[in-house]
């Protein structure tokens, strides 16, 4: 570890939670982080490790100046160490959300005559079920607190200060928001460096995000990775540009430029397969292919490609028989339980239950090494210590769980939840490399599915979907799968796993110093982004409309008074779980154990239980084509070539994943200079999925 690496990635944190906001909410162009492989940063590394790491080899071969060395790949590692766990902060999964999360139930309970009513002579509203420190506070100077966030303070073509924004409306909510995050965030860390050695090591998974890595760095002389001298890569990459480059000058001048596509339209065929379409296959119907999912599916085992290509075409076939039966898989607010996210969130408890079971000797030991007890197995200092921090770290996130007004049961169960979510999130990128994750699962959404409106009340039903809505709505940018492929690259760079991790924490809360400030600021200067329905129109107001319906129903039953008394143990006495989403839950969750079984038992079994957590959701339904096709590449070319001709088509793979990357970079970097130069808002162009 060197200062100028630590140097260098923090200066990489500050840019990307500095600049992320204005590039996505501003100049609303492709986004700059987007996924769990971010093209800013990883096109950032390589044009980095082909232009100025050579550069200044060749500067110091001249000079002979020390700090003029060529990076080494420790260096670079250290670098993405530090800047990949801080992408979960500027956007998608944390800053667009939780500033509108906070301030706009506001602007909703003004504006929505169905979140008032009056009762026994006073007015209500909705968010008077919410504890005050989790919403914004416009109890003074309303108009510049509410009012300029939602229409802006600037007044013609100047900018605001940083002392126009009213910081007061922020410090109660943000004192008690932004800690919970940095606790959430202390016990992930500690999680993912107790199961890291049981993954790396004793099971061995893949992870392609970091072959794909390390592919790019250079030698340790500073000399440039031997894939940039492969024929095949600068063939992939080439191509890839040429397509991407094409197609950004056909949005800007269409009448010149003909569309070489990436996408399909076979919706002609639709009628052929009725079945599949009722369940939601116009989903699949038009195939769009990303060549950076191509490359990751090439590198994985053929039953792990397959599974993540399959899955969604299964889950529309089976949405389609249910249909036909008149059972509709889903229907209701995304806070209702329903059929299809059981499926999913079934798969992922089944996964969290097959990953004790196949580590359970390791996790036995660590659990003894942990309690200062002896084992017979060699444990590393950095897991023990990682198990220590998350088991402090879960219970402290817990108590403020309880400290919002959760009896201890429901916050345990809503913790233990959101861990596990974010946990086999850790597990699916580690295994397969999908970037894009996105299983839209609520911790809520399944406790009220299993225990039903009249055991939790409104009040512990806002102050669940509330933190649903801020922790867990979008998890596209999330902080543990970042981090799972961190604790690799450093791994296998030879780095500390415990200081790589403290470092990428430090990093981590100086990207969220820079990026929290920057947020509210433009937030206050422009105006919140209406035209981002999900984030504005959207999510805001789910946890307060769910709230109200769950009142209306009780008090229609009669049952209001009853469940905002009951607490503690007596809510677990009369569960009403709702049948199908629990059926849905055992369904899925049976089949992620039946086929680790047989993947166990059997040499030849064809599918991976992977299957069950990416088959529904749009994230699956995008990257589905793409892993298909790097299945299918992958399956003729070792058919027909062997192992050697795998290995000699891997560098053409890591061409396709740079190109995507590159190309993304490029796309941002011309938006830019096009917004500097002509003052209007760039068009949109998709590298990845958006």
């Amino acid at each position: 570890m060197t200062f100028r690496a630590i140097l260098l990635g923090l200066l990489g944190v500050g840019v990307v939670c500095g600049y992320t906001y204005f590039n996505d909410g501003v100049l609303r162009q492709t986004m700059f982080v987007c996924n769990h492989m971010p093209t800013s940063v990883y096109g950032g590394l390589v044009l980095f490790v082909l232009l100025l790491n050579p550069l200044l080899r060749r500067l110091f071969l001249y000079t002979k100046l020390h700090i003029l060395r060529p990076f080494s790949p420790r260096e670079l590692a250290l670098v993405l160490a530090l800047v990949l766990p801080a992408c979960c902060v500027p956007y998608s999964s944390m800053l667009r959300i939780l500033p509108r999360v906070c301030m706009l139930p506001h602007h909703y309970a003004k504006t929505e005559v169905s979140w008032r009513w009056r009762e026994g002579g006073e007015d209500h509203t909705v968010l008077e079920y919410a504890p005050k420190q989790m919403l914004a506070d416009v109890s003074e100077d309303e108009n510049q607190r509410l009012t300029g966030y939602t229409q802006g303070l600037r007044t013609g073509r100047d900018p605001i200060s940083f002392r126009d924004v009213p910081w007061g409306a922020w410090a109660r909510t943000l004192a008690f928001w932004l800690p919970l995050f940095g606790i959430l965030w202390i016990a992930l860390s500690g999680l993912a460096l107790a199961v890291h050695p049981q993954w790396s090591r004793h099971e061995h998974l893949p992870y392609p995000i970091v072959q794909f890595t390390k592919a790019l760095l250079p030698e340790p002389d500073g000399r440039a990775s031997p894939v940039f001298r492969d024929l095949l890569f600068w063939i992939a990459i080439i191509g890839v540009l040429v397509v991407h480059t094409n197609n950004f000058l056909c949005v800007y001048y269409p009448e010149q430029l003909i569309e070489i596509r990436r996408s399909f339209n076979f919706g002609p065929a639709a009628r052929l397969f009725p079945t599949f379409m009722r369940g939601g296959g116009w989903s699949l119907i038009n195939p769009r292919f990303y060549f950076a999912a191509v490359g990751l599916a090439y590198l994985l085992a053929t039953d792990v490609s397959l599974s993540v290509g399959l899955g969604p075409f299964i889950f529309c076939y089976a949405g389609g028989l249910l249909a036909s039966y008149g059972i509709p898989m889903g229907g209701g607010t995304s806070f209702t339980p329903r059929i299809d996210k059981s499926l999913v969130f079934g798969g992922y408890v089944g996964m969290f239950l097959v990953t004790i079971y196949t580590g359970r000797h390791y996790f036995l030991s660590l659990a003894r090494r942990m309690v200062g007890l002896k084992s017979g197995d060699e444990m590393e200092t950095s897991a023990v210590w990682g198990a220590r921090v998350f088991l402090v770290g879960a219970m402290v996130f817990v108590v403020d769980l309880c400290m919002l007004g959760l009896d201890w049961q429901l916050a345990l169960a809503y913790g233990f939840l959101t861990i596990l979510i974010f946990l086999i999130m850790g597990r699916i990128i580690a295994e397969t490399g999908l970037f894009f994750i996105a299983p839209y699962l609520y911790p809520c959404t399944l406790i009220l599915g299993f225990m039903g409106e009249q055991a939790l009340g409104p009040r512990v039903l806002m102050i669940m979907f509330l933190l649903t809505c801020v922790v867990l709505i979008d998890p596209r940018e999330t902080f543990m799968p970042y981090l799972v492929n961190v604790l690799q690259m450093a791994d296998e760079s030879r780095l500390k796993l415990g200081r790589t991790t403290v470092l990428a924490l430090v990093a981590l809360f100086v990207g969220l110093a820079v990026a929290t400030p920057v947020t509210l600021y433009f937030n206050y200067d422009r105006g919140v982004n209406w035209n981002d329905w999900f984030g504005t129109q959207g999510v805001p107001r789910w946890a307060g409309e769910g709230a109200l319906k769950a009142r209306q129903r009780l008090q229609a039953q009669n049952m209001l008074e009853a469940s905002e008394k009951i607490s503690g143990w007596a809510r677990f006495r009369d569960l009403k779980p709702e049948k199908r989403s629990t059926i849905a839950f055992a369904v899925a969750l049976a089949g992620v154990i039946l086929c680790s079984a047989g993947r166990l038992r059997f040499a030849r079994w064809p599918l991976h239980p992977v299957l069950f957590l990416v088959w529904s959701g749009y994230a699956g339904y995008m990257m589905a084509w793409s892993f298909l096709l790097g299945c299918l590449l992958k399956f003729a070319v070792s058919r027909y070539g062997g192992a050697q001709a795998y290995q000699k088509v891997k560098p053409f793979m890591f061409g396709l994943i740079a190109g995507d990357m590159v190309a993304g970079l490029a796309v941002i970097a011309m938006g830019l200079i096009y917004y500097w130069t002509t003052g209007q808002l760039p068009k949109t162009y998709w590298v990845l999925p958006g």
